[in-house]
């Protein structure tokens, strides 16, 4: 292998092609405003009219998890510790089918636009405030680590503006979120998922022939230990295990797919339930496809800097500089084609920030404005959720500027999603799961769920795990033919992997340092859940769950499970039974029903929904 050029640099192709994604998608947006009579209700601007079909909000799901975080984080995650991320294409197995098959069902036929309302179907008011209070403030700290971080790293490398980027993605998103609704950031996504596969393709495509072939990359991989998949070690310390991505990955995941307004928001759009299921189904394939993408990614990345990594060799300030100094490496000679991998990590970004900012809105509105201004008029209510819009795009933008201050990526954003989304999925599980849970036990549950979660979360921040804990592979330098000598040639593997500014370092390790602080990132969530569901279901008994009467539409049942099956036995009823004028419960979502749905008044409410 020849002495590696000079890394190229970005020109003017590079920055049209960008650009020309931000202005589709806003003129996606603008389009959304403008077509079939524009946002006239707040439903429209919050749930797309309940009208969606399944591939759109699907390929849209696939693109809002998938963030820049991921276009950058999981290649240099895979080129550090190895392919065994690949065991998460079970873990997103498993998520999509716990969600489809056990939180949809009840969250799709009570019909509801913000998933916290049900909390207070279920419980009461109080709960769904706290619900809907943590959302808030979790979305918004993640969405400035996802705003920030693409634009970071991208600047380090490709010199592109670091401000500029960060303020001219938050504008764009806020402009389409704004005017289109979630009609727009639904086919925005599926536009952004089409450029994250093509900048994929490209670099992929590209790092093969560089290299080789594909063979020559795994051969590569295989003789570095690369290839880690089979790594059956139970100890819940050991940072990825087939254990820890398996039921800590399940968790976090559950907690987003299942539960977050950002995701529900989506699938409960679609026209009936049979569609939202298969927008999650479908959703899958892609949730694969880019798995597969981004530790390819990530080989090809060990392949070519096997003998002289960047990141020792301070070519690069941090790994997930290192997928955009490996485009501008490669990809030099092709002008137009960096710009395509950066508007392929800024789609990431786009896509998460923009459901945020609907989900955000979504939730302030139905949660904090409906219910303590009951006379608004939908025009009104339209109105507020624009400037809901607005305002959380603005806040977003600001907390990128608090994310500067904030370490390593990928670690951050999970272990907050860990400690916030844990509890809540605790919480929503004993809604759904457990019948003689009440709101006495599923506050104290959240409570303890939660402080049991900030404990751990926090204290693996500040007294970040060892490195036989995280396992780092080994990275070497003395292929670079700089002036540099080899013996830095393992300095990575000391390297801590929090980078935290709130570290505290020199510290004498202590048992609760070694065991309870040094957990696998991915059992943060898990934690926060079953002491939630437990502490929950203790509290729940002594303090008269078991008397009170619940309605089964709040819990999961038998029939929910069985009505899969309906659609290959009844064909010929479920066609016709949507035309009679008011068949008892007639179809399974409220928003269809011919009996006007009326939610001025909680005891309206009721009889609204119980047709």
């Amino acid at each position: 292998m020849e002495a590696p050029r000079a890394i190229g640099t970005f020109v003017v192709w590079d920055y049209l092609v960008f650009a020309a994604m931000l202005l589709i998608s806003a003129v996606i947006g603008i389009y959304y405003a403008f077509a079939g009579g524009g946002q006239k209700t707040s439903k429209d601007f919050l749930m797309g009219g309940r009208s969606m079909t399944a591939v759109p909000v699907a390929l849209s799901l696939t693109a809002s998890f998938m963030s820049a975080v991921t276009v950058l984080g999981t290649p240099s995650e895979v080129y550090r510790f190895g392919a065994i991320f690949t065991i998460f294409a079970f873990t997103y197995f498993l998520v999509v089918v716990i969600s489809a098959e056990v939180f949809l069902p009840v969250f799709y036929k009570l019909g509801i636009t913000s998933t916290y309302e049900y909390l207070e179907l279920r419980f009461n008011k109080f709960i769904r405030l706290c619900g809907t209070v943590l959302f808030i403030v979790q979305t918004i700290l993640y969405t400035g680590i996802v705003i920030y971080a693409p634009a970071l790293a991208l600047n380090q490398v490709t010199g592109f503006h670091l401000w500029g980027a960060v303020v001219a993605t938050g504008v764009v998103c806020t402009f389409y979120c704004t005017l289109g609704g979630l009609k727009a950031v639904i086919w925005t996504d599926v536009f952004q998922v089409g450029i994250m596969v093509a900048g994929f393709a490209s670099v992929i495509i590209r790092a093969s022939i560089v290299q080789g072939g594909m063979n020559a990359i795994l051969k590569d991989s295989y003789d570095g230990g690369r290839l880690n998949f089979w790594n059956f070690d139970p100890n819940p310390l050991q940072r990825h295990t087939f254990w820890t991505i398996v039921i800590g990955g399940t968790f976090t995941w559950t907690s987003i797919y299942g539960v977050n307004q950002s995701q529900v928001q989506r699938y409960i759009s679609c026209k009936s339930r049979f569609q939202a299921k298969m927008s999650l189904y479908i959703n899958l394939v892609g949730l694969w496809a880019i798995l597969v993408c981004s530790v390819f990614c990530g080989l090809s990345l060990y392949s070519r800097y096997r003998d002289c990594d960047p990141w020792t060799d301070k070519k690069v300030s941090a790994p997930d500089q290192l997928m955009p100094y490996m485009v501008l490496d490669i990809l030099q000679d092709y002008p137009g084609i960096p710009g395509l991998f950066v508007a392929c990590a800024y789609s990431g970004t786009l896509s998460t920030v923009s459901s945020s900012i609907n989900a955000l809105a979504a939730v302030t509105v139905e949660d904090l404005i409906k219910p303590r201004f009951r006379s608004l008029s939908e025009k009104s209510l339209s109105w507020i959720s624009q400037g809901t819009s607005v305002l959380y795009g603005a806040l977003c933008i600001g907390m990128a500027a608090l994310a500067s201050l904030m370490g390593a990526l990928l670690q951050a954003a999970l272990s907050i999603f860990g400690m916030v989304g844990g509890p809540l999925l605790g919480l929503f599980s004993l809604g759904i799961l457990v019948p003689f849970a009440n709101s006495i036990g599923a506050l104290v549950g959240l409570m303890a769920g939660f402080a049991i979660s900030l404990w751990v979360g926090i204290g693996a921040q500040l007294y970040p795990p060892l490195p036989e804990r995280t396992l780092p592979l080994s990275l070497e330098t003395y292929g670079c033919n700089s002036s540099y000598n080899g013996t830095n040639s393992f300095a990575t593997t000391e390297m801590p992997f929090s980078t935290s500014a709130f570290q505290i370092h020199d510290v004498e390790r202590t048992p609760l340092m070694d065991n309870w602080y040094s957990l696998s990132y991915l059992y943060f969530s898990t934690i926060g859940t079953l002491v939630t569901v437990f502490v929950g279901m203790i509290i729940s008994l002594p303090t008269g769950g078991r008397k009170q009467n619940l309605d089964s539409k709040f819990l999961l049942t038998k029939e929910d499970f069985l009505s899969n099956f309906s659609m290959f036995k009844k064909k010929e009823h479920v066609l016709n039974y949507k035309s009679h004028p008011v068949d008892d419960g007639g179809t399974d979502n409220p928003a269809f029903n011919h009996i006007e749905l009326n939610f001025t008044d909680p005891s309206d409410k009721m009889n609204g929904t119980r047709l």
